[in-house]
């Protein structure tokens, strides 16, 4: 919140992390001098529009005379010139007292939007000047609040279709490190370009933020849930090999060796993957280690309790589709 006007603070009214509302009072600027302005131009208002007055009295005289032909009409067209010159003078007068008044006004500083205050800028008895850098005081909105983020181009066309199928789609926001949830929001705006430079597009989610878990500038992780499918098989991410063979897992056999099974992946969420085909609920795949087998390898598989190279893929009766950036 930067001053409009420059002068001397003689009020500062708000205070740190106080939550304030549009119109809410934040400082006063010392009025005297601008109020003085405004008495002078008022008066300057008042004498020229007499003398706009008496000219237009004039005006009227000669005109009267002009028919009588009793003075020149020389003497009538320059009386017509002064009295356009008057009434030129007072619009000029009435435009800086309006103006007087518009800065009288500036001198007590609202809030311009609802939000939290910052730390304070300023002090009374500063002189405040228009091209502040640091301005009268910092104002973030907090409820609601904005979270900006990117999204491969690959996967937008996936969002577009929702969108225009009239869906909702739910983004989720997590801390820096992806352990702590801080909000659930909504996808409101997708950009109207793509940067070519990273291959990503931005888009926008309105968060409530009623627990203020958010903050402007943080650095947050999300989810965006685009669809949800049924019946579909989920394996851990990092079972997922890529070759000569495409994309394959090593699939766990009855007798202790693996064999290299082709799978078509399906959309991911977090540290899972779906499986559209190539896999059934209960088979078992390498997690750990897949990088150093080969089709028919022996495995030994650890005992019960104490870890696991394998996972069984999991047959969910809901399996969410997420893009995540």
């Amino acid at each position: 919140v930067r001053t409009q006007i420059a002068g001397q603070l003689i009020e500062v009214a708000y205070k740190e992390g106080q939550e304030v509302k549009t119109g809410d009072f934040l400082a006063q600027i010392d009025p005297r001098p601008y109020q003085r302005q405004l008495d002078q131009y008022q008066g300057q208002l008042q004498r020229d529009g007499a003398l706009l007055a008496e000219a237009r009295i004039n005006l009227e005289r000669y005109r009267t005379l002009v028919r009588q032909d009793s003075i020149a009409r020389q003497q009538l067209d320059t009386q017509e010139s002064l009295v356009k010159q008057y009434e030129g003078v007072v619009e000029t007068d009435k435009a800086m007292v309006d103006t007087a008044k518009l800065n009288l006004t500036y001198c007590h500083i609202v809030a311009p939007i609802s939000g939290r205050v910052g730390l304070r800028q300023v002090d009374p008895g500063n002189y405040a000047q228009t091209n502040d850098t640091n301005g009268i005081v910092v104002i973030t909105q907090m409820h609601p609040i904005s979270v900006i983020f990117t999204l491969p181009e690959d996967n937008l066309p996936a969002v577009m279709k929702r969108l225009a199928a009239g869906a909702s789609l739910p983004v989720t926001a997590f801390d820096r490190s992806h352990s702590t949830r801080l909000g659930q929001g909504m996808l409101t705006t997708v950009d109207n370009q793509i940067d070519t430079s990273t291959g990503t597009v931005k888009l926008r989610a309105v968060f409530d933020n009623a627990d203020n878990l958010l903050f402007p500038n943080q650095f947050v992780n999300v989810r965006l849930l685009v669809d949800t499918l049924t019946d579909q098989v989920s394996i851990p991410a990092a079972a997922v090999q890529r070759g000569a063979p495409g994309t394959f897992v090593y699939l766990v056999k009855p007798d202790n060796t693996v064999a290299v099974k082709p799978v078509t992946l399906g959309p991911g969420s977090g540290d899972s993957v779906s499986v559209s085909d190539g896999l059934d609920a209960g088979d078992q795949v390498v997690v750990d280690g897949a990088d150093k087998l080969k089709d028919g390898a022996q495995i030994t598989l650890p005992a019960e309790g104490g870890g696991t190279d394998r996972k069984p893929a999991e047959g969910e009766h809901r399996h969410q589709k997420k893009q995540q950036p």
